[in-house]
């Protein structure tokens, strides 16, 4: 387990873990479904991953995306790898909605559409709407 993983929740937040990832669901969710792909190791570079890791993203970003598109129906998908703050190699996965979905009586507006995702914005849920986004992104597998 490396800091990164640790400061997105790892392992309360976990929705799924392969052998050199773990999808984490983002605790600000910038819209429906925003999650957290964290390479496992210490690499502080993309470049530093193994050979096995890289091989296993493509099957990591399959599973997750169909997660997220059968459960909530995005239009379309972006992935940042920032790593400005949280050390580790992450993306953020953030889904993009054209009309904010509703999920457990919530609204989740996707402020940047069609521009780029605005992640200084987003939908406050509470621990057990949390859980609820999670276990259904769990039970889509």
């Amino acid at each position: 387990m490396n800091e990164t993983m640790t400061r997105f929740g790892y392992p309360e937040s976990l929705i799924r873990e392969s052998d050199h990832w773990v999808v984490l669901l983002r605790p600000k969710q910038v819209t429906l479904g925003a999650l957290v792909l964290v390479h496992t190791g210490e690499a502080k570079e993309f470049s530093d991953i193994p050979p096995a890791a890289f091989a296993e993203l493509h099957d990591v970003i399959g599973d997750l995306e169909g997660r997220l598109s059968s459960t909530f129906g995005y239009d379309k998908i972006n992935y940042l790898m920032l790593m400005m703050v949280d050390p580790d190699v992450h993306f953020h996965v953030i889904p993009r909605y054209e009309s904010a979905p509703v999920f457990n009586d919530t609204e989740f507006p996707d402020h940047g559409w069609p521009g780029p995702p605005q992640l200084t914005s987003w939908t406050e849920v509470s621990e057990p709407d949390a859980a609820a986004i999670r276990q259904a992104l769990i039970s889509a597998g």
